[in-house]
């Protein structure tokens, strides 16, 4: 089934960027249309139907909010997300509460971007697959378990959305959708990122198990995130879930929302130890080997080059004095100069015939 997407924005090198974007997809089920003003993009929209409109907010003659009602008088499914590069959060709102299906600003986050394409476009996932159970349908029974626990903690905490995370960081489980979807892969990704060095900080402060939690306050969610194995990480974002008056209640939920995971987990065969595995024993030295021959080569005759560079070494060396006899000669010397260049010595002055038993 084929689907008509149109980018709207008056930066040339913008629609050459993104339509380029798209390309690398390689879904052939896409056919991509560019236009550089809202009047241009109606245009392109009266003459076929447009599953999805990717514009800028800010365009010549009309915003991309006015430009989105008026296509949506023609094709009314049509998926919208813009992009903008004006950051005031009363203009985002404004976007969001239009219907907008993603939003996202300058510079443009390519692996979110083409994650909400192929998302609103009901396409199958190239860029960040769904997460496929490794056991096959036996795995559907536990799978409900875990998002019945996520449901049930939402219910409890009132948050807008929980996730059960994996290393890789793909979505294991989920209920409920963040406030703007748009930015979901990044979000997550960054999170991971945590999570691996929360592994780290707990291996080098020598925790037998992982134990830690991170609270990000404000914005669009209060968001928790905390791990639950190696392998995996809870996140719920809300509302009012770190104001001072909640924040330990949450936690307090999330940790034992943790534990129940873990038996789900184990049940499905996934491990939910939490303990670092120990270092393997050092190997054994090697045995000594005794070397062979070596009578035969303790009598061995030096070749003759070999001699040659030993013998001038050696009187080389008898050369040399120490460096106790070098300084006393050094020392000796200067004892027999003036510091002053005016003055000479009295060696000096027989030789130059200047006192008597001097040369002549």
């Amino acid at each position: 089934m084929i689907r008509n997407l149109l980018l709207v924005d008056d930066q040339r090198d913008i629609l050459r960027l993104l339509h380029s974007t798209l390309d690398t997809l390689k879904n052939k089920d896409i056919q991509v249309f560019e236009a550089q003003s809202g009047e241009e993009a109606l245009l392109e929209s009266s003459r076929r139907n447009i599953d999805m409109l990717v514009s800028d907010y800010k365009l010549p003659g009309m915003t991309g909010v006015e430009l989105m009602h008026k296509v949506r008088a023609r094709h009314a499914e049509v998926k919208v997300i813009f992009i903008t590069g004006m950051t005031e959060r009363k203009m985002r709102d404004e976007m969001l509460n239009s219907g907008a299906f993603a939003i996202f600003d300058k510079p443009i986050p390519i692996a979110d971007f083409l994650d909400s394409v192929e998302r609103g476009l009901g396409l199958v996932q190239t860029i960040f697959p769904p997460e496929i159970a490794a056991s096959g349908a036996g795995d559907e029974p536990q799978q409900a378990r875990l998002s019945d626990l996520l449901a049930n903690f939402r219910q409890d905490f009132n948050a807008d959305a929980v996730f059960l995370l994996n290393e890789r960081g793909l979505i294991n489980a989920r209920t409920g959708s963040l406030h703007d979807p748009s930015m979901e892969v990044s979000l997550i990704s960054t999170l991971m990122a945590i999570h691996s060095t929360s592994l780290k900080v707990a291996k080098h402060n020598h925790q037998e198990s992982i134990e830690s939690y991170h609270v990000f306050n404000g914005g669009d969610h209060d968001l928790l995130f905390l791990p639950v194995t190696p392998l995996y990480a809870l996140l719920v974002a809300g509302k009012g879930l770190a104001d001072e008056d909640q924040i330990l209640d949450s936690v307090r939920g999330l940790i034992s929302l943790r534990a129940q995971v873990v038996k789900a987990l184990a049940s499905m065969g996934v491990t939910g130890e939490l303990k670092f595995k120990s270092q393997p024993a050092a190997a054994p030295p090697a045995p000594t080997v005794p070397r062979k021959n070596t009578d035969r080569l303790a009598k061995a005759i030096p070749a003759p080059e070999m001699e040659a560079l030993l013998k001038d070494a050696a009187d080389e060396k008898a050369k040399k004095t120490s460096a106790d006899d070098f300084w006393d000669e050094a020392a000796q010397d200067l004892g027999r100069k003036s510091l002053n260049p005016e003055v000479i010595s009295l060696e000096e002055a027989k030789k130059m015939g200047l006192i008597p038993g001097g040369d002549k």
